[in-house]
């Protein structure tokens, strides 16, 4: 089989959604104690200062009348009247592997994607098309340019993101029961270049892949029972880091990562490497938190004083987790197909217009600009 024979993950998971544009930086960060001490600066100003704050663009000003994102977060007068506490940061994947704090507030988001809101649950994951594959991820991605692919078209893990009658075809196609989270660990072990998801009627390599998907995804989540390396190989605190670390230094033969003077080890040389898009994920993980202050005066110069534990414990894990995908990165070799053609003839493909466009998921009123319900 060819890649050129495989079906695309766009007809496999159908529906797709263009990624958040923040239009700035400031509401969002790796820390939630600044996000709300931002938040209170900029309500404290007012007239021209608040604007300048802001950073206005055009789909973002202080008197914008924007709607409240779906269930409930932020308010709904225009920024120019706004007050009050913060609305409480929400977790967002950042970049690869980065996972920081937004304010989930739809009048600081230029384009929200509100139909992501929507279905984001503790069921949800969302797949993240990158320049080297996909990524899955629990928390509300910011990644871009990729689209995002919900698994799930509604709330409560309900009705997958999948071609119409895939599950039945793969199911007779098996013998195997096969269930959405199936589909997406096996697209996690199998997707090529281009976006080709090949598939396979052998129910063993069809078992073997989706095992090695359902770990790779419980990795990528990150949420639960936490990864771990076997004993002696994980990594620790040798030398305490600085209160503000500066630069960031592997020693290979040593697997001794610096930050400073402080030392991490052992640190595998697979996680030091690890790259998304080329970019090695740890030093942008780093850079995120340590790069030079933004201009004084703005939003976005209110950071950590300090390097804050949360911040050790989190850059250890990323390394576990780092570590354990490399180790479990594998090429497989996809035998017995079922290609693109094939689905065709079971009526599976082409994907019917609807399965493109998301669900109608609006069960309550939400509430539109200066706290009227929008009419539904």
């Amino acid at each position: 089989m060819t890649l050129d024979d495989a079906p695309l993950l766009a007809d496999l998971m159908p529906w797709s959604v263009a990624p958040l544009r923040l239009g700035r930086g400031w509401p969002t960060g790796p820390d939630a104690a600044c996000l709300r001490a931002r938040w209170d600066a900029f309500v404290k100003a007012e007239g021209p200062d608040r604007e300048a704050l802001l950073e206005p663009t055009r789909s973002r000003t202080l008197h914008s009348a924007v709607a409240q994102l779906p269930g409930g977060s932020g308010g709904t007068e225009k920024l120019a009247r706004a007050s009050g506490p913060c609305p409480e940061p929400v977790r967002v994947l950042r970049a690869p592997f980065d996972e920081q704090w937004l304010i989930p507030d739809h009048r600081l988001i230029d384009a929200a994607r509100p139909e992501l809101w929507r279905v984001a649950d503790d069921h949800q994951v969302f797949l993240v098309e990158t320049d080297d594959g996909v990524l899955a991820t629990s928390a509300l991605p910011l990644l871009r340019p990729g689209r995002i692919r919900p698994l799930h078209r509604r709330p409560g893990g309900t009705e997958p993101n999948l071609a119409p009658g895939l599950l039945d075809h793969l199911t007779a196609r098996l013998g195997l029961p096969v269930t959405p989270a199936d589909v997406l660990a096996w697209v996690l072990t199998a997707t090529g270049p281009g976006l080709a998801v090949p598939l396979t009627e052998d129910p063993e390599l069809w078992t073997h892949g989706v095992e090695s998907g359902h770990r790779t995804l419980w990795l990528m989540r990150r949420n639960g029972e936490r990864p771990r390396l076997p004993g002696g190989r994980r990594p620790y605190v040798r030398a305490p880091l600085p209160s503000r670390p500066l630069t960031l230094h592997y020693e290979r033969e040593e697997e001794t990562l610096y930050l400073d003077e402080g030392r991490i080890s052992p640190v595998p040389p697979e996680a030091w490497d690890y790259e998304v898009g080329g970019v090695r994920v740890l030093e942008e993980w780093f850079t995120a938190r340590t790069a030079e202050p933004a201009e004084p005066g703005t939003l976005a110069a209110i950071r950590p004083t300090a390097w804050p534990q949360a911040w050790t414990s989190e850059l250890l894990e990323l390394i576990t987790v780092l570590a354990l995908l490399a180790a479990g990165r594998e090429d497989l070799t996809v035998t017995r197909p079922i290609t693109a053609a094939d689905l065709t003839a079971a009526g599976v493909l082409p994907v019917p217009d609807a399965a493109r466009r998301p669900a109608s998921v609006l069960d309550h009123h939400e509430e539109g600009p200066e706290g009227q319900f929008t009419l539904i």
